[in-house]
């Protein structure tokens, strides 16, 4: 059996073998909008369904492994408290791949990679 010891291991490698425990793996699709209202997308493998009542979806916009910055989805929901979660499915790996890329803030990934964007049609929040 390997024992991994997370302090002893590049964050990288570690970030490997946590992907590989949990397989299949659901992806999410986390769209926010900045303080200007320009959209942002990111897909995340840290993502799950935590409870039904009340209704409790968590994604984990972890810091960046190259850089230990946070990411635009992060700052965006600090700021505006409001995030729409989608899930990726086969059909679109190819646009969810295109999104993933490092673009600097404001650039619109829906565009980048080519997904529709849509208004969210929940306009209260639950909590």
């Amino acid at each position: 059996m390997l024992s991994i010891d997370p302090k002893n291991i590049p964050t990288a490698k570690l970030h490997g073998y946590l992907l590989g425990a949990v397989a299949p793996r659901p992806i999410a699709f986390a769209s926010t909008l900045d303080e200007e209202g320009n959209p942002n997308l990111s897909p995340f493998s840290f993502f799950n369904v935590f409870g039904a009542n009340p209704p409790i979806m968590i994604f984990s916009p972890a810091r960046s492994v190259r850089s230990n910055t946070t990411k635009h989805t992060l700052d965006n929901v600090e700021l505006t408290k409001e995030v729409v979660i989608n899930i990726v499915n086969y059909d679109i790996v190819q646009q969810m791949s295109l999104s993933s890329t490092m673009y600097p803030k404001g650039v619109n990934e829906f565009e980048k990679s080519g997904l529709t964007m849509l208004s969210s049609d929940v306009v209260k929040p639950f909590v």
